[in-house]
C-alpha cells in the first residue's frame, strides 16, 4: 500500500479548539446534473442556468446545496474524517455559487462538548474570498485511530440520451400523416402506432384481422374506436391491402406491424403492385449513441444483404437524402470496411473507391463521401490523426455506410445493446417511407422513427431537392 494517498481520522482526544482543515472544488454543469440525479430534484432553478437568473434565492438554495455537500466531505474526511457522526447543522446560503465557481469549504473546531461531542465552525467561500455559506455543525466524534488507503471515486459518466428531441421538435407543427398499419396483431405493435397518434404524428389505418387487432387492442389497454379498420384475412393479405391504400393516396406512410419484414416488403417491391421507384430501396438507421454529438445514420443493416456497387450508390443517395430532412445540409458519409486503404482482396475496399470517384463525377451528390475508412477513424478524430488520414470526413462521420447486412445489423445491436444507443429503423426508397419498428424499442425510439418518416413524407410533399424523385 506504499505510496497510495491515505485518509486519516482525528479522534476525539487529538482534537483542539482552532483545528481547522478545508477541501476545494469548482462547480461544473455536470455536478448539478449528478445532485439532480441523486437526490431527484430537477426544480429548474437548479437545471436550468437561465430560470435560475431570474430568482436569486432560488439559485442559492439551488448550487448552495451542493456547496454544503463540500462541508460533508470536509467533516466526514477531514475533520474529525471517518468515524464521524453527524447530529445537527445550521447552515445559512449568503451568496450564489455559479458554474464556474470554485469554492473552499472549511471546518474549525470551536467547542469540545460532553460525550465526545465537537462543534465546528463551517464556511465555504468562493475564488474572490466572498463568503456564500456560513454557519455550524455538530459531530460525534471517533475514538478509535483509522488510517487506510483513501477510496478512489469511480468515474461516472452522465448521458446526456434525448438525441430524438429534435426530430420530435421538428415535427410539432403539422396534422398527423394518414399512415397503413400492417398487421398490428400483438400488443406491441398496436402500441406503437398508438402512441405515434396520441403523439400526433400519425392518423394510423389499422389493417388485418379485425379479431386479432381489437384482442390486441384490449392486452395494450387501448380505445380504437376512433381509428379506421381495414379487415383483413391474414398477415400477407394485410401487406397487400395497407400497400394498397398507400397507392391509392389514402395512406400517406406504412407502417409495420406484428409480421415479419420479409412478409411486409413481399408486397413493397412488386413494381405493377408495390411501392418500388427508380432507386434501389433500402434501411437506414438514426442511431442517437450516449456522448456521441450528432445523429449516426447506418445503412444498410436490414434490407439489402450484399448490395452491388449500384446498389450502394442508392443507398447512398438515400441516406444522404434523409440525412438532409433531419438537419444535416451536407453530411459526411463514411463508406467503411476493415481497413482504411485499398486492398484488391477486399472487395468492400473496391467499392468504396469506386463510389468516392462516382461522387468526384457528380454521380453522387448532396453529401462528402470518403473511404474505404475502418469503424475506428471514421468516426473518431485521434484515430484518423494516428492513421494519417487527411480528409473532412475522417473522424467527423454522420453517415455509415457498411459492406453488407450482416456488418450493419452487427453494428447497429453493438451500439443498441453495449453503447446504449437507440436506433429508430426507416426503409428509404420507395413511394413513401416505411416505419420498422421492433418489440424491444423503447416508447422514444418508436416515436422518432415515426418523426422520421413524417418528416420525409412532408418534405416531399414540399418538393425538396433530392427527395421528389424517391417518393413521387
Amino acid at each position: 500500500m506504499t505510496g497510495k494517498p491515505m485518509i486519516e481520522n482525528r479522534v476525539f482526544d487529538e482534537l483542539q479548539v482552532g483545528d481547522t482543515a478545508s477541501v476545494s472544488r469548482t462547480l461544473a454543469q455536470e455536478d448539478i446534473e449528478l445532485f439532480a440525479l441523486v437526490s431527484g430534484d430537477v426544480n429548474p432553478a437548479h437545471m436550468d442556468a437561465d430560470y435560475a437568473a431570474t430568482d436569486l434565492f432560488q439559485r442559492v438554495i439551488a448550487h448552495g446545496m451542493w456547496g454544503g455537500g463540500l462541508i460533508s466531505a470536509v467533516l466526514g474526511t477531514e475533520l474529525p474524517g471517518p468515524g464521524a457522526i453527524y447530529l445537527s447543522q445550521s447552515l445559512r446560503f449568503t451568496r450564489p455559487v455559479c458554474l464556474g465557481d470554485t469554492i473552499t469549504a472549511s471546518a474549525t473546531v470551536i467547542e469540545k462538548r460532553a460525550h465526545h461531542n465537537v462543534l465546528l465552525d463551517c464556511r465555504c467561500v468562493n475564488q474572490n474570498g466572498e463568503e456564500v455559506i456560513s454557519g455550524q455543525a455538530e459531530v460525534k466524534a471517533p475514538t478509535e485511530k483509522v488510517r487506510r488507503p483513501r477510496i478512489t471515486l469511480p468515474e461516472v459518466r452522465l448521458r446526456d440520451h434525448d438525441g430524438y428531441r429534435k426530430l420530435m421538435e421538428m415535427t410539432s407543427n403539422g396534422a398527423p400523416e394518414p399512415t397503413a398499419v400492417a398487421h398490428p396483431c400483438s400488443r406491441a405493435a398496436l402500441l406503437a402506432a398508438i402512441e405515434a397518434a396520441e403523439a400526433n404524428l400519425i392518423a394510423p389505418i389499422l389493417v388485418g384481422p379485425e379479431g386479432k387487432i381489437r384482442k390486441a387492442a384490449e392486452d395494450a389497454g387501448k380505445d380504437i374506436s376512433t381509428y379506421r379498420v381495414v379487415s383483413a384475412d391474414h398477415s400477407h393479405d394485410a401487406a397487400a391491402k395497407a400497400v394498397a391504400l398507400v397507392r391509392s393516396g389514402e395512406a400517406r406512410l406504412l407502417m409495420k406491424g406484428s409480421l415479419h419484414t420479409d412478409e411486409l416488403m413481399a408486397a413493397v417491391v412488386p413494381s405493377a403492385t408495390g411501392l418500388r421507384t427508380e432507386r434501389r430501396i433500402s434501411h437506414a438507421y438514426v442511431m442517437d449513441v450516449p456522448e456521441h454529438p450528432t445523429p449516426l445514420i447506418i445503412t444498410d443493416a436490414a434490407i439489402n444483404i450484399m448490395p452491388s456497387l449500384d446498389e450502394k450508390a442508392d443507398i447512398i443517395r438515400n441516406a444522404i437524402d434523409l440525412a438532409h430532412v433531419i438537419g444535416i445540409g451536407e453530411p459526411k458519409v463514411a463508406i467503411l470496411s476493415a481497413v482504411e486503404t485499398v486492398n484488391p482482396t477486399i472487395s468492400s475496399t473496391l467499392d468504396a473507391a469506386a463510389l468516392c470517384k462516382m461522387a468526384d463525377r457528380g454521380q453522387i451528390s448532396g453529401g462528402l463521401l470518403d473511404g474505404p475508412l475502418a469503424f475506428d477513424n471514421a468516426i473518431n478524430e485521434a484515430a484518423a490523426k494516428e492513421k494519417g488520414i487527411v480528409s473532412p470526413v475522417a473522424g467527423h462521420a454522420e453517415i455509415l455506410v457498411v459492406p453488407n447486412l450482416e456488418a450493419g445489423n452487427m453494428l447497429a445491436k453493438q451500439l443498441t445493446f453495449l453503447g446504449g444507443a437507440d436506433a429508430a429503423g426507416i426503409v428509404l426508397g420507395a413511394r413513401v417511407p416505411i416505419i420498422l419498428t421492433s418489440r424491444a424499442d423503447s416508447l422514444r425510439t418508436r416515436l422518432a422513427s415515426c418523426a422520421v418518416a413524417v418528416l420525409m413524407t412532408r418534405a416531399a410533399t414540399k418538393a425538396a431537392p433530392g427527395l421528389a424523385a424517391v417518393q413521387a
